[in-house]
């Protein structure tokens, strides 16, 4: 590596360590001045306390990695620019991107990292920090988490073509309480209605008790009498486990775990559903080169700065470009799940606009 890109290399480094410790600190002091009055009354265990704030950093580090990374090579670069080192090494006859290649692999270093946090480590250490605040906000003082068996007014679609609506679910001991399954054909018709008061899952199969079964024609009119049985051995696919996981939230899936998801909501026929999960699951695959794109997109921008405050003017710049990426995002994200557009192209839609943007606006430099 020549000396000029490691002193490239050297300064985004810098700039870029130095923004996630300062992210990091600002959120857990912010946050626990915020809510001290709160953990002062309940009282709440500093081990517990720690736990918290530690569960929520992997998070933390996926959301503002891409600013890191933005405002690292807009100051890099400005500073650069501002002392005219830009200039000298054009005329040295070194492109815009071979100035700023180190850079650039760093970036798409960053987003692979990102990739993998967000992917393996984010979905667990969000599940954590979740159940501790639930704990915190019991006002419980002992450290050690006992996890929660019972999932209360659960609901999710099924395997073939089945709504479930369940009051109570405990897990330890495989009862459902409270059951309403909704069954549909292909074109979500209602055809039947199956509502128990109880169910077991005992030896791979569910046992309902005091089920009542409607049935219904092609315009939803209850045909014939409905069918009561004390007891009834369902033939449903799912399992405790299959229901504990798919109430799970999205962000709370691994990219694994959401595409099982995926295909089991997209045998029950709930197509803005399936929609709307495939356009967050391709935004999995996507938003960790939001590092790399939009570092991108800061060079051009901080090469432009003329006899400016350096330090102000990054933070400004990267302020602005950092906001209008997001907006457009948020815009390509909302237009997929609203169906206009396939949903691999919502979530790619604005990586490709920021990129080939940023391309152009390099190629214009002097």
């Amino acid at each position: 590596m020549r000396i000029l890109d490691r002193y490239i290399l050297k300064s985004v480094i810098s700039i870029f360590i130095s923004c996630i410790f300062v992210f990091l600190f600002l959120y857990v002091i912010i946050d626990l001045l915020t809510n001290l009055e709160d953990i002062l009354k309940q009282q709440v265990n500093l081990m517990l306390l720690i736990r918290y704030y530690l569960s929520y950093l992997p998070v933390m580090f996926v959301q503002v990695s891409p600013f890191a990374c933005l405002l690292s090579a807009v100051y890099t670069f400005g500073k650069l620019n501002h002392n005219n080192e830009i200039i000298a090494m054009r005329s040295s006859g070194m492109s815009i991107f071979e100035i700023c290649r180190e850079a650039l692999i760093f970036g798409l270093l960053i987003s692979m990292l990102v990739f993998w946090v967000n992917d393996r480590i984010s979905p667990r250490a969000l599940a954590e920090n979740q159940r501790i605040k639930a704990q915190m906000d019991e006002g419980a003082k002992k450290s050690k988490f006992k996890k929660i068996e019972t999932i209360i007014n659960l609901s999710m679609y099924g395997l073939k073509n089945r709504l479930f609506f369940i009051n109570k679910f405990t897990l330890a001991t495989k009862t459902m309480e409270g059951i309403t399954i909704l069954e549909q054909d292909d074109h979500q018709n209602l055809t039947k209605k199956i509502v128990a008061t109880k169910g077991v899952y005992q030896d791979g199969l569910w046992k309902f008790y005091q089920c009542i079964t409607y049935n219904f024609d092609k315009n939803g009119q209850v045909v014939e009498e409905p069918v009561y049985f004390e007891e009834e051995i369902m033939t449903i696919p799912e399992t405790p486990k299959d229901f504990a996981s798919l109430r799970q939230k999205p962000e709370l899936m691994d990219i694994r775990e959401m595409q099982d998801y995926i295909w089991r909501i997209s045998k029950s026929g709930a197509t803005s559903v399936t929609r709307n999960l495939k356009v967050d699951l391709y935004q999995r695959f996507m938003m960790p080169f939001t590092s790399i794109i939009i570092m991108l997109l800061g060079i051009p921008f901080s090469l432009m700065m003329r006899k400016r405050a350096t330090g102000m003017a990054s933070i400004g710049i990267s302020i602005i470009v950092g906001f209008l990426y997001y907006v457009l995002d948020a815009v390509c994200l909302a237009v997929g799940k609203s169906g206009l557009i396939p949903p691999l192209f919502a979530a790619s839609m604005s990586h490709i606009i920021v990129l080939t943007g940023s391309i152009y606006l390099i190629r214009k430099l002097p």
